[in-house]
This record gives C-alpha cells, structure tokens and sequence, in this order.
C-alpha cells in the first residue's frame, strides 16, 4: 500500500495533504482529550499505535513488483474511534517513511488517507452495524474491512495520478485494485482473526477498558441499545 516518493503527481500530493489535514488536526484534539479526561488509556492508545505500526510494516511481495501488509487500524478505531486512529496512523507513517523507507512524505497525505481515515471508518462502521449480534464476527469484519478499505482508496489514488491510455481511470483502477487483490484478500481475513484473538486477550487483561470504552458489556449485561446513526454521531465528536 504505502505509496511511496515519486508515484504521484505534485498537485494530488498536496491535494492529498489537504484532504487529511482537517481529519489528522480533529484526530490529534481527540488524543489530548481522551488522555486528559481518562489519563489510564495511555497504555491502551500505545497499545493500538503499536498494533498499527507492527502489522503495516510488515510487507509481503505482490504483483509487478508492489508488496501488501496488514494495517491494524481497525482495532484502533474499534477501541478509540476513527478519529484517534488519522493522528495516531500519521506519526506510525511518519515514522516507516523516515526508518524504513516504506512509504514517502510527499505521499504521506494521500497514505494518511487511505490507511488512517478510509480505512478506520469503515471498519468502524462495520463494527456498529454488527456487534449487537455477535462481538467476534464484528471486530472480525472491521479489522478486514478496514485493510481492504485502504487498499481501495490506494487503487483509486493511483488509478487517477496514472489513468489508464485506452480506458482512463476506470481501466487503471480494475488493474490496480486487481493487483493487491491477490494478497490483501487472504492479508485482511488473517488480519480479522489476528483482530478477534487479541480482543480477547484484551478482554482478560483489561477489561475495565473495554467496558468504559463500551467496547464490551458486562456478562448477562444486554449490548448498548443506541442506533448506528448515534454511534458515528459520537464517534465524530
């Protein structure tokens, strides 16, 4: 996924950096305000941010030379909401374009895109819409979601800097999002089941958390009984 220096044009560049800018400065607020408000997520947060830069830095070879990785978002946005995870997947891309040459900065607003705000908040949808029936299968769901969300938006960041001759954008973005397809499918289901273990290992070791985070409930206790639309109200806020 990570684009890297040189792949896109000056003018998506900055049109990238433009778009995720609001998202990021929104995201860093709510970092300060959770810290603030709750000083114990602290462990918790880092605990999401390393989850995010272990599974996005691993790379595996994909076709024509591209490579695939998990991202790890949607368990942050799951325990945090989404906006945590654009501030918290900035510094994490900061970080890979500077030590591990994965990624670029000229590129970072359109990776902070893909990776820290398409990818979250689809997986964090998939998450509301699912955990009153079964926990496992939603954070299951959000997590692979939310890796193939990204690798989506990625297809159509490239599709349009790098058109198609004959078919334009439409054309670049089949061949594109066929190319990752190959690896992302099997990396974002094995990303899902990575996701529902480690809820669970959570679950043991830190469920008071969880439960002020209303990530779970108190056993025999029914599941919140707001709507969808409630929830993504006060995910944005």
């Amino acid at each position: 996924m990570h684009i890297a220096e040189g792949f896109l044009p000056a003018a998506h560049c900055a049109g990238w950096f433009a778009a995720s800018a609001p998202f990021v400065v929104h995201g860093a607020r709510a970092v300060v305000r959770e810290v603030r408000e709750n000083p114990e997520s602290r462990v918790l947060l880092g605990a999401a941010g390393a989850f995010t830069f272990v599974l996005s830095a691993i790379k595996l070879p994909s076709v024509s030379g591209s490579s695939s990785h998990p991202t790890g978002t949607g368990l942050g946005a799951v325990l945090f909401k989404p906006p945590v995870m654009a501030f918290i997947c900035t510094v994490v891309l900061i970080f890979q374009a500077l030590l591990l040459a994965h990624g670029g900065i000229t590129t970072l607003g359109a990776n902070v895109f893909s990776m820290g705000i398409a990818g979250p908040w689809c997986g964090f949808l998939m998450w509301v819409l699912l955990r009153r029936w079964n926990t496992s299968v939603a954070i299951f769901a959000a997590l692979s979601v939310a890796d193939l969300a990204t690798y989506c938006v990625t297809s159509f960041q490239l599709a349009i800097a790098h058109p198609d001759v004959t078919s334009g954008v439409t054309g670049a973005l089949a061949k594109f999002a066929s190319i990752f397809a190959i690896t992302q499918i099997p990396l974002a289901i094995a990303e899902g089941l990575v996701g529902v273990l480690v809820l669970r290992l959570l679950a043991s070791v830190a469920s008071p958390e969880l439960l002020r985070l209303g990530v779970i409930s108190q056993p025999g206790a029914a599941q919140p009984a707001g709507t969808a639309p409630e929830d993504v109200k006060e995910a944005v806020r």
